[in-house]
């Protein structure tokens, strides 16, 4: 049984998000750039792609690369989902990433594992913005999840409510009465309402290529691009805009 399983969540349910997995950073695309950046982290067991038994999302496969291994899931929901990939591949816990976060950090997500190792009754670790709010709810695009495999087993047992079975852990962090939750602050360099790095609209795919074009393949540390975005007031405001168009949507 593995330790933590790094598990990227690719289940695409629109022809834009598809089109943006398969989008091309460094000769690479989108997708198989996440997984990379999973596979660099030092505090994984292995990591797993996740996607589903949609016929529009076989493309998947062709985009992950070779040594990792793409679990289709057929259950009808994200957490009926997430919850068979850990009972196909056995391990103690995992760390959820998703598959719109190009720049999804390494060094955030073995951060997680190793509070999760010093905090052994946890069921849930996490980024916490300022305002309270785990930082997955936020369009950071930097964050991952760490996951106790038993938690996620009883969550999908006992959730029933739509946006429960649509958002993997919120069932998770909304019951902390059933669940041990950590959550861990933030670093504040990211933790600002003028910045987003996921890619869910079209103009967020120009602002992940305006980023990786100014830093290079080699150089994207969420503290290089925290440097790199204080210093672009006029990257930031559109940032912002396009945070109040999503929060209003």
């Amino acid at each position: 049984m593995l330790g933590t399983l790094g598990v990227v969540q690719a289940c695409f349910g629109s022809r834009q998000a598809r089109a943006g997995a398969a989008r091309k950073l460094d000769g690479k695309s989108v997708l198989e750039w996440i997984v990379r950046r999973a596979t660099d982290c030092q505090q994984l067991d292995g990591v797993v792609v996740l996607t589903n038994d949609d016929p529009e999302n076989a493309f998947v496969k062709n985009l992950v690369p070779l040594d990792v291994p793409v679990y289709v899931a057929r259950q009808p929901d994200p957490l009926g989902r997430f919850a068979a990939i850990l009972k196909e591949y056995p391990t103690r816990s995992a760390v959820r990433i998703h598959a719109q976060t190009p720049f999804v950090d390494p060094e955030l997500i073995d951060r997680l594992v190793v509070v999760a190792r010093s905090h052994p009754n946890c069921d849930y670790v996490g980024y916490q913005l300022r305002d309270g709010r785990p930082a997955i709810l936020a369009p950071v695009g930097l964050c991952a999840e760490w996951i106790r495999t038993t938690a996620l087993w009883r969550a999908d047992q006992e959730a029933r409510l739509p946006q429960d079975r649509q958002d993997v852990t919120r069932y998770l962090y909304t019951h902390p009465e059933k669940f041990q939750v950590c959550l861990v602050p933030a670093p504040p360099q990211i933790d600002r309402e003028d910045i987003r790095l996921s890619v869910a609209l079209e103009e967020d795919w120009e602002l992940t290529i305006t980023i990786y074009e100014a830093l290079g393949p080699e150089r994207l540390e969420w503290q290089k691009i925290a440097t790199l975005l204080d210093h672009q007031p006029s990257i930031r405001k559109r940032m912002a805009a396009l945070n109040q168009v999503e929060m209003q949507t």
